[in-house]
């Protein structure tokens, strides 16, 4: 459960929260994943694979500062996955494989898209709380549904609890999913069909080079 001046339960193993760039999802899932205690530039528990003090502050761990959370029962172990992270967390995986005399798991010698289908089907398959930042940012439509698939056997091994933050349609019709639309005016629940994305989607397939053209004639 999450608290802040609301209070709202995730209510299914796979909640998707979706909104506009700007509206704060990363920063939420940033201030789940620091309250849970995860580091807020991505990672497991107890890594910490971003220098801080070179990198660009978050506002994740401010905003922990004000959740209150209650987990029945409390899980901390899992994940926290950023998409804006991947190649900073898969550098830290192998060196610290290295370190430690184990084979690295070598993430980074695959295309991006296939890199983040191996993470999230070697790391995503045990008990714990798993939040995705924008997971499908190197996934193209096929390598989504892969992904849907990956969500289906944690949701299926019953353990998992997800929190994921996505623009992709796809992605947001995970079949019974908590869809919960971020806007400034807060956090709501919304059906597939009020989400904007899934509208443009739907106009544009409906008339793809029409709608792309009266796109471009619209007013910057």
């Amino acid at each position: 459960m999450f608290r802040a001046d609301f209070e709202l339960a995730f209510t299914h193993p796979i909640t998707i929260v979706v909104g506009e760039n700007g509206t704060g999802k990363s920063t939420l899932l940033e201030g789940i994943a620091a309250m849970a205690g995860y580091d807020d530039a991505g990672g497991g528990k107890g890594y910490m694979p971003v220098d801080h003090a070179g990198s660009i502050e978050t506002s994740g761990g401010r905003l922990a500062d004000a959740l209150r959370g209650s987990w029945l029962p409390k899980i901390t172990s899992g994940w926290f996955f950023k998409a804006e992270s991947f190649f900073a967390v898969a550098r830290y995986l192998d060196r610290v494989a290295v370190e430690t005399a184990k084979p690295p798991p070598d993430f980074l010698s695959h295309s991006h898209g296939e890199g983040f289908l191996r993470f999230f089907e070697e790391r995503c398959r045990r008990q714990g709380i798993f939040l995705f930042d924008e997971p499908e940012s190197a996934l193209s439509p096929s390598r989504q549904l892969q992904f849907l698939r990956v969500l289906r056997r944690m949701e299926e091994f019953g353990k998992c609890q997800v929190i994921m933050a996505t623009h992709a349609p796809i992605l947001m019709a995970y079949p019974g999913a908590q869809l919960l639309l971020l806007t400034k005016a807060g956090l709501e629940p919304a059906t597939l069909e009020q989400i904007e994305h899934f509208k443009l989607m739907r106009q544009f397939s409906e008339d793809p080079h029409g709608f792309v053209q009266d796109a471009l004639q619209e007013a910057p």
